[in-house]
């Protein structure tokens, strides 16, 4: 059975450090730094989420019951939100083994997972104090929040929680679906004000419990940031955690952007950001959604994201028992196959080459001195490096024995053009799925950026 707590019993039981000052908060700013943070400062807590590289995303929740869009569908009015929230006593869990869900992300490769503890439904994955929650209200029957960061601490990954400021079940948010609004926030603002009291007590209550590392916002585009109190929010979760990271979703109040779906034809413009994608074209456990990226497509994802220095966080949807959809798994083991074999050229790495240096994509090690060349498919010649003013002392291919050879074209003393580098890539050499060429640099690496020009002397 369903159950709702009175809302003056919920105003009650709201975390008393959380009471919101009742303000209205400026804009947000372009670009958001923490008060008295440095950029040194910055740089240093946002340092072991720019060398992770890869995250997994997992969207677990009552959607997995019918696979069915998660909270969307009663939002866009594909169902009832009567019918939706039927999906609660489905909702098992029976087969959920936390460890073997961390145990999983740690083998392919991924460095920190994010979980969805309350999507835009509103039912949380925990024993929330407010608003519905699997503890009370599903067979499950228990948190399946804590477990899961347990499991990813034991096998050394970091911990993410994604939480949803929308809760469109919840009686004194605004908006209910696309066509329906309780009332008006202007009108009403002492019912927003307990609305707000509600997600920040949940999110202090989140970190209390399970002390995450990284907290993933979704949902802020319905409010803007002084209706959010989104400063204010931000404030207390650094308060609580000084080291905690935050997502760009909470009216750019966060720490790095994070564009869906779509690869970045262009390199964003902020020095720290996050491509979020799904293998398929769900978020959710969706039985019927067979269009799956293959295992070869997604590491050519993973490498193209690192060449232009963000991360991708890539998505699974556990089934309502939560057992693993046996193509999320697969796909999971076959990227960890290759980022062991190629970790050197993934972890710890900063952007590469401009495409038009190199057109496969590349990374550079911290010092500038290894660049490491994306070889996509069984090249059927020398691979191309335009305007690199290094002298490369060795080439080798990354994962095995093997070496490349290098030869300098072009390159004359009376002309600062540093010629064309072609590099040779044994055959037998090749990876399966992305093969990766190592040059070691006789210094940091100088990019040639000067326009071609008519020749004035040579000689």
């Amino acid at each position: 059975m369903l159950r709702r707590l009175p809302q003056a019993l919920a105003l009650k039981l709201a975390l008393a450090p959380l009471a919101l000052a009742a303000a209205a908060e400026p804009p947000a700013p372009a670009v958001t730094v923490a008060a008295a943070e440095t950029p040194a400062q910055k740089a240093a807590r946002m340092q072991w989420f720019a060398d992770a590289k890869f995250g997994v995303f997992i969207h677990w929740g009552i959607y997995a019951v019918d696979g069915i869009d998660e909270s969307w569908s009663f939002f866009n009015g594909k169902i009832s939100h009567a019918d939706y929230l039927k999906q609660l006593r489905g909702f098992t869990a029976d087969k959920y083994d936390p460890q073997a869900w961390a145990d999983l992300i740690r083998r392919s490769g991924a460095r920190y997972a994010v979980l969805t503890t309350r999507h835009h439904d509103g039912v949380a994955l925990w024993d929330s104090r407010q608003g519905l929650n699997v503890v009370r209200d599903s067979p499950a029957k228990r948190d399946l929040v804590g477990p899961f960061v347990d499991g990813l601490r034991r096998d050394g990954l970091k911990v993410g929680l994604y939480y949803s400021l929308p809760d469109w079940s919840y009686a004194d948010y605004d908006v209910h679906t696309r066509t329906q609004k309780r009332y008006d926030v202007q009108a009403d603002p002492a019912r927003w004000q307990r609305y707000v009291s509600y997600y920040q007590g949940q999110l202090a209550d989140l970190q209390q419990r399970y002390n995450p590392d990284l907290l993933w916002f979704d949902g802020d585009w319905e409010h803007d940031a002084a209706q959010w109190r989104s400063a204010d929010t931000r404030r207390q979760l650094l308060a609580h955690k000084s080291g905690v990271i935050i997502n760009s979703r909470l009216n750019n109040y966060g720490d790095y952007a994070t564009p869906e779906h779509g690869l970045p034809v262009l390199r964003p413009s902020a020095p720290y950001w996050e491509l979020c994608m799904t293998m398929n074209r769900s978020w959710g456990y969706q039985p019927h959604d067979d269009e799956y990226k293959s295992t070869q497509q997604l590491i050519q994802i993973l490498s193209q994201t690192a060449a232009m220095g963000g991360n991708l966080l890539l998505d699974i949807g556990p089934r309502a028992d939560g057992s693993i959809d046996p193509r999320q798994v697969e796909r999971l083991e076959g990227i960890g196959r290759w980022t062991t074999k190629h970790a050197e050229a993934i972890y710890g790495t900063v952007a590469g080459l401009p495409l038009e240096h190199y057109g496969g994509g590349s990374t550079l090690s911290k010092d500038g001195r290894t660049l490491y060349l994306f070889v996509h498919g069984k090249p059927s010649g020398d691979l191309l490096v335009k305007g690199l003013s290094n002298r490369v002392l060795r080439a080798r291919v990354v994962g095995s024995n093997a070496t490349a050879q290098v030869r300098v074209l072009d390159k004359f003393d009376w002309s600062p053009y540093p010629g064309l580098l072609f590099v040779t890539v044994p055959q037998d050499a090749l990876d399966t799925d992305l093969t990766v060429v190592a040059l070691e640099l006789d210094g940091p690496a100088k990019p040639y950026h000067e326009e071609s020009k008519p020749i004035e002397s040579n000689g």
